[in-house]
């Protein structure tokens, strides 16, 4: 299999502070001169490596997630490799028309009309007039901007931006497909076409690089994701194992952490936390679960000093930080009974078609019952991502919009039916 993009050692430098006094005035030689000699050359400006030796094969074909925080180097990627920006060292080799889409408004004319803005993208593709008509169409009706299509783009509403930029720069057959963070503009029902649409370019063997801050989008479209981290690469590979990383902060999975030496371990005299994990319904340890199957919660903790009840409990987290469960050891074995010193296991099973898509956090405690005192918390012991599903057989059933709510239980529905008159 061919290539579709190397990049070779590719840099990126960038110079803080060099435009200053293009907006607050301009600089005398005699104000340049003193600045000189009282700090030195490098007072004027300080340098930003943006990308620093960022090197990679993309093969033909390939769906390849970016991913990293603010700041890491992800939009000045894409602009060097859509030859927006040129490399301060380096080489980036693309074999194939290219389609980007980085911000919105990339590549349209405000003043021209959205039917006129088409034919001028596909003519910058190298598209002949014919080619564009043959997809006018399909890239109307999936932007679903038919009623405005001959109106100035300027008066389009962002998401209208959004839509008909997409949807132009899928349809018009490149060979590699670079998209940005801004289809996070758009609603969550066109955000669904949109991932749809790039597996649907991926499929007909074409490239799609794609860059997202949502590690559900990332999870359902790539196999391979590209970590970068202050401008260097810090991972590359399969997309479980490097959202695992990014989310992680690590080289090990977010779904395990042991504390091995007890000096350092949560926990008081009577009982302290050895391990926290989280299983999936195959029993591996997992930190990504598909929303319609069961996920085990593990806790393993040693005993001390016996003689005591104990409540061992999880407690769930969302993003926003906001508790989404707390579910108690309720073991008839254990419940009111006193535990002698040794080794304990706790697990308990969520099922499937319960939890909400999302990155969920895992508090991990235990407490005496009597008297009430607690042994440890360990409020972001592990983490997990439940990734929702596309086949309409979970709780979203067909609907592709934003599901609001901590938990999304697959409850049972009637509907019966009277015919009218």
């Amino acid at each position: 299999m061919s290539y579709a993009i190397r990049a070779r050692h590719l840099a990126k430098q960038y110079r803080i502070g060099a435009v200053k006094h293009r907006i607050t005035g301009y600089t005398t030689l005699r104000d340049t001169l003193t600045d000189w000699f009282r700090k030195g050359p490098a007072s004027a400006y300080k340098e930003l490596w943006a990308l620093d030796d960022v090197s990679f094969e993309i093969k033909q074909g390939e769906l390849v997630g970016i991913i990293g925080r603010n700041g890491a180097g992800k939009s000045t990627l894409l602009k060097v490799l859509s030859r927006i920006t040129e490399p301060t060292r380096g080489r980036a080799e693309l074999y194939g028309r290219v389609a980007s889409l980085l911000e919105v408004g990339t590549g349209f004319h405000p003043e021209l009309t959205g039917r006129e803005n088409i034919y001028l993208n596909g003519a910058i593709l190298g598209m002949r007039k014919r080619e564009i008509e043959r997809n006018f169409d399909a890239i109307v009706d999936f932007a679903e901007v038919e009623q405005f299509i001959d109106t100035p783009v300027k008066f389009y509403s962002s998401g209208m931006y959004v839509r008909l930029a997409f949807a132009v720069a899928a349809h018009l057959e490149p060979e590699i497909l670079i998209v940005d963070e801004v289809l996070a503009v758009g609603d969550a029902r066109f955000q669904k076409k949109c991932l749809n649409k790039m597996q649907d370019v991926g499929q007909q063997g074409r490239t799609v690089l794609f860059v997202s801050h949502s590690m559900q989008s990332i999870l359902r479209m790539c196999q391979r994701v590209i970590l970068l981290n202050q401008g260097k690469v810090a991972a590359d590979g399969p997309a479980q194992q490097v959202v695992g990383v990014y989310l992680g902060k690590g080289e090990h999975s977010i779904a395990e952490r042991v504390w091995p030496h007890r000096a350092k371990a949560p926990g008081h005299d009577i009982a302290h936390l050895r391990a926290v994990r989280v299983r999936d319904v195959d029993g591996d340890i997992s930190d990504t679960i598909d929303i319609r199957a069961p996920v085990t919660l593990e806790m393993e903790f040693v005993v001390t000093i016996g003689g005591y009840v104990l409540q061992p409990y999880f407690r769930l987290y969302n993003e926003d930080s906001v508790a989404v469960l707390t579910t108690f050891d309720l073991d008839p074995a254990w419940r009111r009974r006193p535990r002698p010193p040794g080794h304990y296991w706790a697990r308990v099973t969520i099922p499937g078609n319960f939890l909400a898509e999302g990155l969920l956090y895992v508090e991990a405690a235990l407490t005496t019952l009597d008297p009430p005192m607690g042994q440890f918390a360990e409020r972001d012991a592990v983490a997990f991502q439940v990734i929702d599903s596309l086949e309409g057989d979970s709780a979203r059933g067909d609907w592709g919009g934003n599901i609001a709510g901590v938990v999304r239980p697959l409850l049972p529905w009637q509907t019966t039916y009277t015919p009218l008159g």
